[in-house]
């Protein structure tokens, strides 16, 4: 029986993480077995591991939602892809078009790498329904990080809020989410101004930023104001999240649209209610996005060449080390080399 490695977790907490040797599984009928080439890391992937997020998680639980890799071999009905194909995952593979699932009581929150299995491993075996065909212009430690970060600036920016030419963008954060909110949106012909600390600022002018504000300065609206002429800003990726989201209510323009994705500033928000319904501000909850959405931005990245922002690389056996740097907050995604 042939062997592969695989992180796993029988409980909660970082001291239960174990890299292990398991069987290579083979694949049911209408699955696909991928060898991954490579996971992009969320911190989220992070969190669950540490505390389990409140997810129904089944032990051993194998972490992680974001890859990219080959099919190597098919089950039996598999119709999508052919071995030898170029893979990446859907985080919410339920989610194929249109409205996410889910009830007004129970909104639906099942993901790869927590409420399924995750994808920390040499090999998987999961429906076919759950991947896409990667980019292929990008390599696969490029390609894995398009699943969730990539996929929420695109489905924030494009699917829901509809950024096109001329439009300014407001982006207060350069963290995973915000710069391919960067590289999205200058490609779509947008005006960009981002706010962010001293460190980052060649780098995000590199990617396309036109402005840049420094997080620090007390009267960073009255920057956003100044620029604009006071018109405001046509969309805001609000990764902030808090009483934040009051601010990007105040600097959005008439017809704005706020597209709230982040709670870095808790979870709890707050935003005044005059200038709110005097200009017509719309407000879009974003939490990752479809798979044909996702089918939409692999032939954007192919057609735009648009490159993902990695900081580092680690291999397999350094995912503790590459846990770590996440919590030193990179300037782009965290990879875990696999293949």
């Amino acid at each position: 029986m042939r062997k592969m490695r695989r992180w796993e977790i029988d409980a909660v907490g970082r001291e239960h993480l174990a890299l292990r040797e398991v069987p290579i599984p083979d694949p049911a009928a209408g699955e696909v077995l991928v060898k991954v080439g490579a996971v992009g890391l969320n911190y989220r992937d992070k969190m669950v591991v540490e505390t389990g997020r409140g997810l129904p998680l089944r032990f051993p639980f194998t972490p992680a939602s974001d890859l990219s890799g080959e099919v190597v071999a098919i089950g039996a009905d598999v119709s999508r892809f052919a071995v030898g194909d170029r893979v990446i995952s859907t985080a919410t593979p339920d989610w194929i078009d249109g409205l996410r699932p889910g009830t007004a009581r129970t909104p639906a929150y099942r993901t790869l790498g927590g409420f399924y299995p995750g994808v920390l491993a040499e090999y998987v075996a999961m429906p076919e329904s759950w991947f896409v065909v990667a980019p292929s212009s990008l390599e696969h430690w490029q390609a894995c990080t398009l699943p969730v970060a990539g996929l929420t600036a695109w489905f924030a920016l494009v699917e829901r809020a509809g950024v096109r030419a001329g439009d300014t963008v407001l982006i207060p954060s350069t963290g995973g989410v915000a710069l391919f909110g960067i590289q999205i949106a200058k490609a779509n012909g947008a005006e960009l101004i981002v706010c962010g600390d001293p460190d980052n600022e060649a780098r995000a002018t590199a990617l396309g930023t036109d402005h840049y504000i420094y997080r620090d300065r007390e009267d960073w609206m009255e920057e956003v104001y100044r620029i604009t002429r006071d018109r405001g800003v046509d969309h805001v990726l609000e990764v902030i999240g808090g009483s934040h989201l009051g601010q990007s209510v105040e600097l959005a323009a008439v017809g704005g649209h706020i597209c709230q994705i982040g709670a870095l500033d808790g979870w709890d928000f707050s935003a005044p209610a005059m200038p709110l319904m005097l200009k017509d501000v719309s407000i879009h909850g974003i939490g990752t996005g479809s798979r044909t959405a996702l089918e939409r931005l692999v032939r954007a990245v192919d057609r735009t060449g648009l490159s993902p922002v990695v900081d580092s690389r680690y291999s397999m056996a350094d995912l503790p080390a590459a846990f770590d740097h996440l919590d030193r907050g990179p300037f782009g995604k965290v990879v875990i080399d696999v293949g």
